[in-house]
């Protein structure tokens, strides 16, 4: 059995790689922060696909935290998979923010930067150790890093930092034959910032409007990309940033 960590996956699109990846056999670790109800809720979902299940609490916004984790996960590993080593790796967990460069404060960003590009950084830092050569990872970035909407210059720019940070990984990796690419949402129905795209039925309208394929991004479309990434025979794709919007805004 393959085995999969996903940070942040009680919910959105973490949720639904896992299960996507759980469909075909994946075992599953993944971590949430506080909804321990949607975190059991997911383990109770994957059983019933009949794949295993296990999750972890983690703040990924504090590296403190990192070294318990690690060994946690040593230990699931052992315990409930009868291996030391795991295969992919989705640097998922993350939070939005909508701000006016001008009106954005540091504290603000500081919090985006630790949990999105810091959290990547060095959680990545501290689980490939425990990767099987061969294996995979994928960071989490953002159609608006490529494209610029007002509000978001703040999340974009460490989603940036995401970008860069995978082809030095890809580069300083590779000698475990240890893939690593990004992948880029486009917008997409899911409570992320409110729940505005799923929600509001003029934002969902406009997104459609500068999408070639006509229509906003389920969730779906996500976790579908990241389990053939994950399990496909693409080896040679690595230190790619991948867009997943539908073509939106080209």
């Amino acid at each position: 059995m393959k085995i999969a960590i996903i940070t942040g996956a009680s919910r959105g699109l973490g949720r639904n790689a896992a299960l996507k990846l759980a469909e075909k056999n994946v075992g599953i670790i993944f971590t949430y922060n506080n909804n321990k109800d949607a975190a059991d809720s997911l383990i109770a979902e994957i059983n019933q696909l009949g794949s295993k299940a296990y999750a972890l609490k983690l703040d990924v916004a504090n590296t403190k935290e990192y070294e318990a984790f690690t060994k946690n996960v040593q230990s699931l590993l052992k315990e409930q998979f009868k291996t030391d080593q795991f295969d992919f790796l989705l640097n998922n967990a993350g939070h939005g923010y909508n701000s006016s460069f001008m009106e954005t404060t540091e504290e603000e960003f500081d919090k985006l930067f630790n949990v999105h590009l810091k959290a990547t950084f060095f959680l990545s830092q501290k689980l490939v150790p425990l990767m099987r050569e061969g294996g995979k990872i994928i960071n989490t970035s953002t159609g608006l890093a490529r494209f610029s909407l007002p509000g978001y210059a703040a999340y974009a720019s460490v989603k940036g930092g995401i970008e860069v940070l995978t082809r030095y990984m890809a580069k300083e990796l590779g000698s475990k034959k240890i893939s690593v690419n990004t992948i880029a949402p486009g917008a997409i129905e899911t409570d992320f910032s409110n729940g505005a795209v799923r929600d509001n039925k003029d934002i969902n309208n406009f997104i459609s409007s500068i999408t070639a394929l006509g229509r906003v991004g389920l969730p779906d479309d996500i976790g579908s990309a990241v389990a053939s990434l994950f399990l496909n025979e693409s080896n040679w794709i690595n230190a790619q940033r991948i867009e997943v919007s539908g073509g939106m805004l080209i």
